[in-house]
């Protein structure tokens, strides 16, 4: 009951409307034409309104009618939400998944795995929040995300259980119209102290050493969006994920960069993470969520060309 006001009630209201008669709905919710004549008489005296147009053959919706008739389907919706998680809840499902993502999370398959939680757990609330770099880890640890998606540099710190997603390979890459561009031969570590590296930071810690940077001119960014329009526009060089940069590439709006004695070159790909604290494990949707990435990571690793089509943001 919901003060004078009864679900029972409501529920007898849509059938009217469902039906067109009292006495269909009656069959509907197998009761008895007079027992829904009764629930409709009362309805209208505690709420003070009529609701029925009795004065022809078959009742028909007052003005009042129609529109509390939309406000009931909305309240019994409500309703089978909230029985709908509270059954889920029993089961083991969490009240809420939050999640948190870094710049350099694939975004298509994420997307993907995102469509399919819903149409599985579809009752479920999902929180979602796209952080700067570095920010996912932190609201993993504020305990305001219990799934992140990230990179965790320089190791994958022992407080954290991680997940290995994805393997990211960045390439050094310029605009044509740039001056390194046009030196026509490898370049050095003396030709890039010349030049702007542009330069992804942790918003929290912008003046923080970066990984992968090589000369002394450095602009940060916390935007990929803004430093990737830098890129395109010629003022500085940076490393760009593999496939995210490989359409510029083709368009020759980009070109690669050979650099002498590059030390990112030793190293494997950026490890892309799902992670949680160690002493906070997901529940049942967290974990199908990570089941689900997983399986479609590791279907994209199988078949490399379709990772050109994976939306993946850049690292210094």
């Amino acid at each position: 009951m919901l003060g004078s006001l009864t679900l029972d009630q409501l529920r007898v209201l849509v059938a009217i409307t469902e039906t067109g008669s009292f006495s269909a709905a009656g069959r509907k919710l197998h009761r008895a034409q007079s027992a829904i004549s009764q629930a409709v008489a009362t309805l209208e005296d505690v709420q003070g309104v009529i609701l029925f147009d009795r004065s022809s053959y078959r009742p028909h919706l007052t003005d009042a009618g129609r529109a509390l008739v939309a406000q009931a389907r909305v309240v019994l919706s409500g309703t089978a939400r909230f029985e709908a998680m509270a059954a889920a809840t029993r089961n083991g499902l969490e009240p809420e998944l939050a999640v948190a993502i870094d710049p350099l999370v694939p975004t298509a398959s994420f997307i993907d795995s995102l469509h399919a939680l819903r149409d599985t757990f579809p009752y479920l609330p999902v929180s979602f929040s796209t952080e700067g770099l570095g920010g996912a880890e932190r609201r993993l640890r504020r305990g305001d995300a219990a799934l992140a998606f990230c990179v965790l540099l320089p190791d994958v710190p022992e407080d954290v259980v991680a997940l290995p997603l994805l393997g990211v390979r960045l390439l050094p890459v310029v605009s044509p119209a740039h001056p390194l561009a046009r030196l026509g031969r490898p370049v050095t570590h003396a030709d890039l102290d010349e030049h702007v590296q542009l330069v992804l930071s942790d918003p929290s810690t912008p003046d923080s050493p970066g990984y992968g940077i090589l000369g002394t001119k450095v602009w940060r960014f916390i935007d990929l969006g803004r430093r990737l329009d830098f890129l395109l526009a010629g003022l500085g060089w940076c490393r760009m994920p593999e496939h995210l940069v490989k359409p510029l590439l083709a368009e020759e709006r980009l070109v690669p960069l050979q650099i002498e004695d590059d030390p990112a070159s030793a190293h494997s790909p950026l490890t892309i993470y799902a992670a949680h604290m160690r002493d906070r494990f997901p529940g049942r949707a967290g974990a199908w969520l990570l089941d689900n990435l997983q399986t479609r990571f590791i279907s994209v690793s199988a078949h490399p060309r379709s990772q050109a089509d994976i939306a993946v943001s850049t690292h210094r």
